[in-house]
C-alpha cells in the first residue's frame, strides 16, 4: 500500500513538472520571436559554449581576411605555426606573393622567379615576401601601387637585392610602400629612390660604394615635390620618408633630397661596425 502511494505521488509529481514545462513553452511562443530565450532545461555549460561562435568554425574565406589585417612578419608568420590549415591560409596566394630563385613548380600560383615579375602582377595592397639565401636582381624597378616587400630570413643580411652597374636605384618608389627584413647593395646608383607617396624602411642594411662620386652612390635619394594638386586644387603634403632600425653604409652621405622634403627626428645609434639609423624626411 505504502509502495502504490509512493508511485502515485511520483506520477503526480511528473505530470506537475510537464504542465509547467508546457506552460513555460507556451508563453514564450506567445512572444515575440526577438525576445525568445532559451528554456533552462536546455541550457547547459555544454550547449552555451558550443553556441559560441570558435575562429575555427569560420570558412577559409573569413579566416584569410582577417589573416590579411596581421602585419605579415611576426604577426602573419606566426599565425602559420599554428595548425595546417592556418600554414595553408597564411601562405596563401591572395595574401602575399613569393619571390623564389629557384621554382620547383611554374605554374605554382603566387610564385614568381625575379622581383620585377612578382612587382608587374601584383595587385594594390600587396605583400611581396622575397626568399632568403642568395641574391636577387634589382635594378630600376619602379614601383606604382601600394606594396609591401619582405625579407623571408631572419636577419635582413640573410636578403640581399643587388643593383648592377649603369642603373639609377635598385628599386624607384612612386607610390606608398614598406620595406622591411632586405639588404639593398648599389654598386654606383643609389640603393632607394623615393619619387612620391610614403615610404617606410624598417630594419633594413643599405649598402653603397665606400668612396664614390657623390652624385653617383646615396643610399636614399628622394625627389618628391609639392607640385601634387588634388581635384580642388589644395595642394597634398602626405608624401615623405620614414626609416627605423636602419643599417647605411657608404655612399657620400646618407640621404639627398631634392624636393621639399627636409630631414627631422633624427637619431643613431652607433656600433663598432655599423651606424644604425632613425629619422623621417617630411615636409616643414
Amino acid at each position: 500500500m505504502f509502495q502504490t502511494d509512493l508511485i502515485c505521488s511520483g506520477e503526480r509529481e511528473r505530470e506537475r513538472e510537464r504542465e509547467r514545462e508546457a506552460m513555460e513553452v507556451g508563453e514564450e511562443l506567445s512572444q515575440p520571436k526577438w525576445k525568445r530565450s532559451v528554456p533552462k532545461r536546455f541550457s547547459s555549460p555544454k550547449s552555451s559554449s558550443s553556441l559560441s561562435c570558435l575562429i575555427n568554425n569560420l570558412d577559409d574565406g573569413c579566416l584569410m581576411h582577417i589573416f590579411s589585417f596581421l602585419s605579415p612578419i611576426p604577426d602573419r608568420y606566426n599565425t602559420a605555426l599554428v595548425c595546417h590549415r592556418w600554414l595553408f591560409l597564411a601562405c596563401h596566394p591572395r595574401l602575399w606573393l613569393r619571390v623564389e630563385r629557384s621554382i620547383k613548380d611554374p605554374l605554382e600560383p603566387g610564385v614568381f622567379p625575379s622581383i620585377e615579375t612578382a612587382v608587374a602582377a601584383a595587385r594594390p595592397g600587396d605583400t611581396i615576401l622575397i626568399s632568403a639565401g642568395g641574391r636577387h636582381l634589382a635594378s630600376d624597378i619602379q614601383i606604382k601601387k601600394p606594396l609591401c616587400l619582405i625579407g623571408g630570413g631572419e636577419l635582413p643580411d640573410e636578403t640581399t637585392l643587388i643593383c648592377s652597374r649603369g642603373a639609377d636605384s635598385a628599386l624607384e618608389f612612386l607610390s606608398t610602400c614598406k620595406l622591411a627584413n632586405l639588404t639593398v647593395k648599389a654598386e654606383l646608383g643609389s640603393c632607394l629612390l623615393h619619387r612620391s607617396g610614403r615610404l617606410t624602411i624598417d630594419g633594413c642594411v643599405l649598402q653603397c660604394e665606400t668612396n664614390p662620386l657623390d652624385f653617383l652612390s646615396v643610399p636614399i635619394v628622394s625627389t618628391a615635390s609639392a607640385q601634387t594638386v588634388l581635384s580642388s586644387s589644395v595642394k597634398c603634403y602626405k608624401d615623405g620618408v620614414s626609416v627605423s632600425r636602419t643599417r647605411i653604409e657608404g655612399g657620400a652621405k646618407a640621404v639627398s633630397t631634392s624636393g621639399y622634403l627636409t630631414l627631422q627626428r633624427v637619431r643613431v645609434i652607433y656600433a663598432r661596425t655599423s651606424l644604425v639609423f632613425w629619422f623621417d624626411m617630411e615636409q616643414q
